[in-house]
């Protein structure tokens, strides 16, 4: 528990401060005033001034902040006011809005070609030649209410040997272990898994009728191995995984508010903070390259999710400086205001429904 606490609170502690970096950074670059850079969320447990800029470091250690000076508007006898964040033109307000997006793929590229540098797990085929790195069968998908699933076999498994009617298979293939379990239709089956440190057997009874998507076990199977690159193709790897992944989410995003708006529906699981703690958990067991790439995801998602066109959100201030720019002036102060706190409040609601279904689903 205490290891996925650690783990679960350096990947927020490190997207969030990496995406408030990305605003630090720009602003300063602009010769914007920056009140405080703060690692962590208040309550503040010491803070050094360096220069006009207090740095922080604070109790609640999921990210950090940047107080950029200005950022809710001027006031009339603001004497920083030409370094103020609101009297910037709007294309340099707009670049540090962007920036801790722009960090955050920046970061997603730099953990995945570090990934491929020191050897990340990949799809394989049966048949890969060359000298292949701990190469193994895992589980990649199973089906809800299968004999594998009410067994408590769990996406990640390795499958290192399977028992029944005598006979034993020590796993190496996929089309090898898909044929062993087609011999055992209706039959008791033992599933030797390892699943990180821990060797286990689970017993599971296979179907005789199954759906065509499902087989016998109710389990999707891939050949996986370790592969790693020089670190010049790491690097070049890196950045094109992040673009092709961003791109993706961005299309699966679309495809769920989409179905949203037709069927009324999700159509899918949406993970707060306790699902998304259940994952780091599963993520830890398997070992470092799975958090990273845990850590890949959210980022991503996070990223994508704050430049949605939300008041409260990084996307609401963008919409908010179009809105200006075509309106030849700024907003009106106090609507700004009553928009971000609206948009926050509705965020935390769906925050808190989100985290009861992630209770009733995980526990």
């Amino acid at each position: 528990m205490f290891l996925t606490i650690l783990v679960f609170i350096l990947i927020f502690g490190l997207i969030v401060f990496v995406h408030e970096l990305g605003h630090f950074v720009m602003a300063k670059r602009a010769n914007i005033r920056i009140d405080e850079f703060g690692f962590g969320f208040p309550p503040r447990i010491f803070g050094i001034k360096k220069g006009e800029t207090i740095y922080s470091l604070n109790l609640l250690p999921l990210g950090g902040f940047v107080k950029i000076h200005g950022e809710d508007g001027g006031k009339k006898d603001d004497l920083n006011k030409n370094r103020a964040f609101y009297s910037k033109p709007i294309g340099v307000r707009s670049r540090i809005i962007v920036a801790g997006v722009t960090m955050n793929l920046i970061l997603a590229a730099f953990l995945l070609s570090l990934g491929y540098w020191i050897g990340s797990p990949n799809i394989i085929e049966d048949n890969e030649p060359g000298i292949l790195k701990d190469p193994r069968v895992q589980i990649t998908q199973i089906a809800l209410n299968s004999p594998a699933d009410m067994a408590g076999i769990k996406v990640g498994d390795t499958i290192a040997g399977l028992r029944a009617g005598g006979q034993e298979l020590k796993v190496a293939t996929v089309v090898g272990t898909q044929e062993f379990i087609g011999r055992y239709k209706g039959e008791e089956i033992i599933f030797i898994i390892q699943r990180g440190d821990q060797a286990l057997e689970k017993n599971l009874v296979l179907r005789s009728e199954y759906p065509a998507d499902q087989g016998l076990s109710g389990i999707a199977l891939a050949r996986t191995a370790i592969v790693s690159y020089p670190w010049y193709q790491a690097l070049f790897k890196g950045i094109i995984s992040a673009l092709s992944l961003t791109w993706f989410i961005i299309t699966a995003l679309g495809g769920i508010l989409w179905n949203l708006i037709i069927t009324g529906k999700l159509g899918v699981d949406i993970a707060g903070p306790v699902g998304i703690f259940n994952l780091t958990s599963q993520a830890a067991q398997l070992g470092f390259i799975y958090v990273l790439q845990l850590a890949v995801i959210l980022n991503i998602n996070l990223a994508i999710i704050n430049v949605l066109p939300i008041p409260a959100l990084d996307g609401g201030r963008l919409l908010f400086l179009a809105i200006e720019k075509v309106k030849g002036s700024p907003l009106n102060q106090k609507f700004e205001r009553y928009a971000n706190m609206t948009g926050f409040v509705l965020l935390i609601i769906l925050m808190i429904v989100v985290t009861w279904r992630d209770i009733i689903r995980v526990f």
